[in-house]
């Protein structure tokens, strides 16, 4: 397998470097392609020549020509087709009003709870909105009011693939994910782009602030790390972040991944490259660490094997949290295979992600039961 790059870099791109790039969009130089050119976006966002022919290959292989092609087709030949009836009939797409009141849930001023609540109550009866409302809400573990999870928002976040992927949404007419969406097969030509510059799934500012109070300035190893985006964030939330009432120490994240898969955008330059669980071995089972999967891989039973091999007290995840076999296991969710594979583990908290159209993700929090310590 070929090294992973040891400096953050877009390939192709001299001039990138995530810090500027958080600089720039903080100041809205750079900002989503509202006017529908993805293409261009991509090109003056990361720096690339108007050329361009790169191959992104992620569940599919494309090029951002191929891509854009597809953005300008819009709904046509059933690309937008994400919500179907009882008997497999395309339903007509959500409104703008629902896509928003979807996308806001997760923004860093909402609450989780009130506005799945809004979702819900403002819905009209049979209406798709509705039947994403309680899908999500039927999902939705909080944590307990006196939890140290519990999360007050902030109206400053940065957060570049949150803002890109509010845009996917409005322009593939995507509301959110119901429980037929476990049965969605297609994609869009965008989606292994998102992939290669800002990651599998997309980090909110809750499930960011989640993962730093559930380390309580341990070492947090993010295991499957890919192209970095989500420990860049969180090393950035710990960087503008108070240190932790009773606590000495500061959050360190280790981004861990073992190179197979190749990433146009690095985000970080201090990649570990190694085999997960051989790593956790060398590193005493990381019993004092957090161990964080993002969008973790159902072959090889990598997911399986992470766990088994941890040897701490906190396990965290984001992926699919229907049976959709995206991520973690084929044929099951990961609660259901912790209930039955751990279980002396408990599962305290499940937050929904903001999920690209056709997905269904969460957050999820594991710890180990008192006795079993």
């Amino acid at each position: 397998m070929p090294p992973i790059p040891q400096k953050p870099q877009t390939e192709d791109s001299t001039t990138f470097s995530p810090d500027v790039f958080f600089d720039r969009w903080a100041r809205e130089d750079l900002t989503p392609p509202w006017n529908n050119d993805f293409r261009m976006f991509v090109l003056k966002a990361f720096g690339l020549p108007l050329d361009d022919d790169y191959e992104y290959v992620a569940v599919a292989q494309v090029t951002l020509l191929q891509a854009q092609t597809y953005v300008e087709f819009g709904g046509q030949g059933g690309l937008h087709a994400w919500y179907r009836d009882e008997n497999g009939e395309v339903l007509p797409s959500p409104s703008a009003a629902d896509i928003a009141a979807y996308t806001n849930i997760f923004r860093p001023t909402t609450s989780t709870s009130k506005a799945l609540t809004a979702l819900a109550s403002n819905a009209k009866k049979d209406s798709i909105r509705l039947s994403i409302a309680t899908h999500l809400q039927t999902l939705y573990k909080p944590a307990p009011p006196t939890s140290p999870l519990t999360v007050t928002k902030t109206k400053i976040h940065v957060n570049p693939a949150f803002d890109v992927w509010t845009w996917t949404c409005q322009n593939l007419e995507w509301a959110g994910p119901e429980p037929s969406t476990a049965k969605v097969r297609i994609s869009h030509a965008i989606l292994p782009i998102m992939y290669h510059h800002f990651g599998c799934v997309c980090p909110s500012y809750e499930s960011l602030a989640v993962i730093r109070q559930a380390a309580a300035g341990r070492r947090v190893i993010d295991m499957g790390s890919g192209n970095g985006y989500w420990t860049y964030m969180l090393r950035r939330l710990e960087a503008s972040s108070p240190a932790p009432k009773k606590c000495a120490k500061r959050m360190e994240v280790v981004p861990v991944d073992n190179g197979i898969s190749e990433w146009r955008t690095m985000w970080v330059g201090d990649t570990v490259q190694a085999e997960g669980d051989v790593w956790l071995k060398k590193q005493a089972g990381g019993k004092e660490d957090v161990l964080l999967l993002i969008y973790p891989s159902v072959g090889n039973d990598f997911t399986g094997r992470m766990i088994k091999a941890y040897r701490g007290t906190t396990i965290i995840s984001a992926g699919s949290q229907n049976t959709n076999g995206y991520t973690g296991f084929a044929k099951e969710t990961l609660p259901q295979w912790m209930a039955r594979e751990m279980p002396g583990w408990d599962q305290v908290l499940q937050l929904p992600l903001p999920s690209f159209a056709g997905k269904d993700e969460a957050l999820f929090v594991f710890e180990k039961k008192a006795a079993d310590l």
